[in-house]
């Protein structure tokens, strides 16, 4: 059989080059991608974060002209998921959906972690911001804003409740980080999760609490428990007369949630740039960024370098807070 020198790239390169290309296992010589990509997910399906991952891979997959294939692989804070991933071959086939506590929570919580949240992945990119909302009960629905919550904190230590969905969580940590900002004597009061947690707060068993937007914005709509503030930098789309806990009372306060995209380590540079580009056209789409919005976060884009700089920080930031906390997984 005749090769077509026009069609066959490796034509016109000298015989020590083609030998090297040939020998070298990070060189991609096929098209990506060719199959299905899975992106697995570190918490139970029809979750904020399920619904996040789903809307990129809706739109991604569209652009890659490629299925990607969502697996929700839930437990241990998200690490079973980390692992999972961090020990997939790097071919680009198999994506983690990075988040707070995958990559900023864990590394600190955990003792003994079987995944280093550096060095077993190559960041692909930032897509999403989601602050967490600051909300008081019946029994003090009648404050005007944070500033009363933290004067009441305040006259009455070691006598307020804070109540949040595990501990550990982002919303438990955020909780210390306005505690240590402001030298609070309070009392952490763990549910099994966000929706007990709030139940709690209806109740009048703990005081305050700071919960995901989407889990608390009908209870806020309808009267039941109050919000004061949101954890972002910037003020939320979905609870726009809102201010930040940084405008309200506490300036630099900031902690959020995040999601994002990462590959195991070793994952070819080319791989990592095409996601990376099909991500950027994904999150420029205005469908995305409404349904984004619509569960309470903020589309955001970060190159592979910035992300894999975030993730470091975010380690550090989090990590103060759980060891402040005292929390730990194991």
């Amino acid at each position: 059989m005749k090769l077509n020198r026009r069609s066959n790239p490796m034509f016109g390169l000298k015989p020590c080059m083609l030998a090297i290309l040939l020998a070298s296992p990070a060189v991609v010589l096929a098209a990506y991608p060719e199959q299905p990509i899975r992106l697995i997910v570190p918490h139970p399906a029809g979750g904020s974060s399920d619904i996040l991952a789903r809307t990129m891979a809706a739109a991604m997959s569209k652009d890659l002209r490629q299925s990607i294939v969502v697996e929700n692989k839930g437990g241990g804070n998200g690490a079973i998921a980390a692992q999972t991933v961090a020990t997939a071959k790097p071919d680009g086939y198999t994506l983690l959906l990075a988040t707070a506590s995958t990559h900023g929570i864990n590394p600190t919580l955990y003792s003994k972690l079987n995944y280093d949240a550096v060095k077993d992945f190559a960041p692909v990119t930032l897509f999403a911001t989601v602050p967490n909302v600051l909300v008081v009960g019946g029994n003090h629905k009648e404050m005007k804003g944070l500033k009363d919550l933290i004067q009441y904190m305040k006259d009455n230590p070691g006598k307020t409740n804070m109540g949040s969905a595990g501990s550990g969580t982002p919303g438990h940590l955020a909780g210390v980080m306005l505690k240590d900002a402001e030298k609070l004597d309070l009392v952490h009061v763990p549910f099994k999760g966000g929706a007990p947690a709030i139940s709690a707060l209806i109740g009048g068993q703990t005081d305050f609490m700071f919960t995901t937007i989407p889990g608390a914005i009908s209870h806020i709509k309808a009267g039941s428990i109050k919000g004061l503030a949101v954890s972002s930098a910037e003020r939320s789309e979905a609870l726009p007369d809102l201010p930040t806990v940084a405008e309200a009372a506490v300036p630099g306060f900031e902690a959020v949630s995040w999601h994002g995209l990462v590959a195991p380590a070793g994952t070819p540079q080319n791989v990592i740039d095409t996601l990376y580009q099909s991500a950027s056209k994904a999150l420029a789409g205005e469908e995305v960024k409404s349904k984004l919005a619509h569960e309470g976060a903020r589309a955001a884009k970060m190159t592979p370098g910035e992300f894999g700089s975030f993730i470091q920080a975010q380690i550090g930031t989090w990590g103060k807070a759980v060891k402040s906390s005292g929390a730990r997984a194991d």
